[in-house]
């Protein structure tokens, strides 16, 4: 079974309500008819019935919202006015922003209404995030929201039987060493939570336990040293080279003393460019199949998608948000 299917399975288990704001893009509503006939999520689409009914699919079985037109709208409007009222947002302000289905979704989610959302198909990334940081924010003890890859690779001498979360590859370009402790953090969440496995989180660099010197050297290995502090539980281990983390054999040469050190299935990247270039390359050069960018961190699940993302990638999503919500305390 492929870890999607296995996420599939698992959000069975506990049915959660995911809204698409999107509802007027073919690919959002073919998805909501798979999350649905699937099992795996009750899905709510935002828009009009006739906007969405107009693709020709049987959508008889999905809740159709129209934010236009929804009881829910003033209390929606009310509670975004008090969350930013300090921000100098007014009433009228917090209702005009509800026109925009991110942010619709998101007060849907803050309030209850919903229990997580996916967008990003025709938005934004901005689009789909700005309410988030704004509306739900970071879970407590976690300052700064970040994003990981679920990878599924064919090396399964490798990882979890070749799977791995890569983090952080889409969000923070230039994490600090405190912002990279919380990224590996909420990392070793989303290994537990998405591919049920005992996290051993690598702090990558190009310096194996002092091998190396120089600032960005500095910044992982201070950033192992908050992350150990912050989560003494966790197995977390830095600054390590990328073969160090995979490699037992080359482990035990660079760093035989390392709980984490060739049976990593945690990659924390010190920035944005080395984690985006490397799960890239894993992709194509491996076969890999990279499932993301998945959100870390937030207090409610909220995940983007890629605007050339298909109906099965988008349930996929789906479903991997709707596991996410059910692990939300």
């Amino acid at each position: 079974m492929s870890i999607i299917d296995n996420i599939k399975a698992r959000a069975k288990e506990s049915i959660k309500r995911i809204v698409l704001p999107e509802g007027n893009d073919e690919r959002i509503v073919k998805a909501a008819i798979l999350a649905q006939e699937g099992g795996f999520a009750k899905p709510i689409l935002l828009g009009k019935r006739c906007e969405i009914e107009k693709f020709g699919m049987d959508v008889s079985n999905i809740e159709i919202i129209d934010p236009d037109n929804y009881e829910r709208r003033g209390d929606y409007a009310n509670a975004l006015y008090e969350i930013r009222k300090n921000k100098g947002m007014t009433l009228e302000e917090a209702n005009n922003l509800l026109n925009k289905g991110t942010y619709f979704g998101t007060m849907m989610v803050k309030l209850g209404d919903a229990d997580g959302m996916v967008a990003g198909a025709v938005v934004s990334t901005a689009d789909v995030w700005r309410p988030v940081l704004q509306v739900i924010k970071t879970r407590p003890g976690i300052k700064v929201a970040s994003s990981c890859f679920l990878m599924e690779t064919p090396a399964t001498q490798y990882g979890e039987n070749g799977v791995f979360i890569f983090a952080d590859c889409a969000l923070n370009p230039e994490p600090t060493a405190e912002e990279l402790a919380q990224i590996a953090i909420a990392a070793a969440d989303s290994a537990s939570a998405l591919a049920n496995m005992t996290p051993k989180i690598a702090m990558l660099s190009f310096s194996t336990m002092g091998s190396g010197k120089g600032a960005p050297v500095e910044k992982v290995r201070e950033a192992t040293r908050i992350a150990k502090e912050l989560a003494p539980h966790l197995d977390i281990d830095g600054e390590l080279q990328a073969d160090a983390a995979l490699d037992t054999s080359v482990a035990s040469k660079k760093c035989p003393d390392s709980k984490v050190a060739g049976k990593a299935n945690v990659l924390v990247f010190p920035d944005l460019s080395s984690g985006n270039i490397a799960y890239k390359l894993v992709q194509r050069l491996a076969g890999a199949t990279a499932i993301g960018p998945i959100s870390q961190g937030t207090a409610l699940p909220v995940n983007d998608l890629s605007r050339g993302c298909s109906a099965e990638d988008v349930a996929g999503v789906i479903a991997i948000t709707a596991v996410q919500a059910a692990q939300v305390k």
